[in-house]
């Protein structure tokens, strides 16, 4: 089997760093695999690394209809089985196709008019799947494809390397800074929460403007921004809570990357959180933009030892069932699977 990407991504984001997450867990798999998108530095060298053809491409809207015919004649020189085509943007690049199936991914509620090209589709949550049924009147052609948690071993590190004391209490937020993402209400229930140190790790439109905020806060002497961060398992391997306190969030990776990294979760009830997140089972929630509730549950998951292994162990059992890379990969290459095997029978 072997399968063509297209992605038209940015170098950071949570479904940019699973899209490449899940090309080296195919690889692994014995997938034959070719990739057209962005030339990224980070994608470059894992695909060299494991010989994985790619085609740059710049994805330039004003080039669509150039591009296109670029696309086409690379699948027609490639001949994959099936073409997984990434988010909005690469789907709508993506050249409608008579011999080869097309799959659409979507890590959000994307509107469908960018699928056009598309056979089939794949959402990473059930809802996700619900509104492609409903929107594209073809529920037998959405297919369920989890992210997974499994995270690469990374250098470790330890909270003073980021000026935190080892002793103290850390709460880590791994998000884009950015309204959406409730940095500012975590940032104000820091207030709340004396001695607790904020470990902001990721970058976006929204840094400087939160880097300022703490500052009028008070909690600037406890909230760290380094950045974007790949070493996701190690900050992970230093954190006492992992806390998503977004506000929009189709799902949010991180959450089955705590369950992975048996870290206390935190999060609030955005979309993704309520399918999957069962409070006081696999992690503590809270409503949108309630800061009391968040001051509480952070509070309870740092200092409620018995809460904490409970849900700890919860997030475990939802983690194997769900979330691990071994069934998310199987998963996702059955998928690949019937989506070819229908196609060529027409169905």
């Amino acid at each position: 089997m072997k399968i063509l990407h297209i992605v038209a991504g940015a170098g950071q984001g949570g479904a940019e760093t699973f899209c490449l997450d899940a090309v080296k867990a195919l690889h692994d798999s014995g997938v034959e695999q070719v990739m057209i998108g962005r030339p990224h530095d980070h994608y470059l060298e894992a695909l060299n690394a494991r010989g994985i053809k790619h085609y740059p491409l710049s994805f330039a809207p004003l080039m669509k209809i150039f591009q296109r015919r670029q696309i086409d004649k690379i699948i027609a020189q490639e001949a994959p089985d099936l073409i997984h085509s990434w988010m909005n943007r690469g789907a709508s690049f993506t050249p409608k196709q008579k011999s080869i199936p097309v799959l659409g991914w979507f890590g959000g509620y994307y509107d469908l008019k960018n699928y056009t090209s598309c056979d089939f589709y794949m959402g990473v949550t059930r809802d996700i799947v619900r509104h492609i049924k409903e929107a594209s009147g073809q529920p037998d052609r959405a297919y369920v494809g989890h992210t997974f948690g499994t995270l690469e071993d990374a250098p470790k590190v330890t909270k003073s390397d980021y000026g935190i004391p080892e002793d103290a209490p850390m709460v880590l937020l791994l998000s884009r800074m950015h309204w959406k993402k409730g940095v500012d209400l975590l940032m104000d229930a820091a207030r709340d929460l004396p001695g607790v140190y904020f470990l902001m790790a990721g970058d976006g439109p929204d840094l400087a403007k939160y880097k300022a905020m703490a500052e009028e806060l008070g909690v600037s002497d406890r909230t760290i921004f380094p950045g974007w961060c790949d070493n996701r398992s190690a900050l992970l391997d230093i954190a006492d809570v992992c806390v998503l306190p977004s506000r929009y969030e189709p799902f949010g990776t991180v959450i089955a990357e705590a369950w992975f990294a048996k870290v206390p979760l935190v999060a609030t009830r955005a979309d993704g959180a309520r399918q999957y997140v069962t409070d006081e089972v696999d992690g503590l929630l809270v409503d949108i933009d309630d800061r009391d509730g968040l001051v509480k549950a952070l509070d309870t998951a740092l200092h409620d030892k018995k809460m904490a292994a409970k849900i700890v162990k919860g997030g475990t059992k939802t983690y194997n069932e769900l979330f691990s890379r071994d069934v998310v990969t199987k998963t996702m290459i059955a998928s690949y699977q019937d989506m070819i095997s229908r196609y060529q029978n027409g169905l």
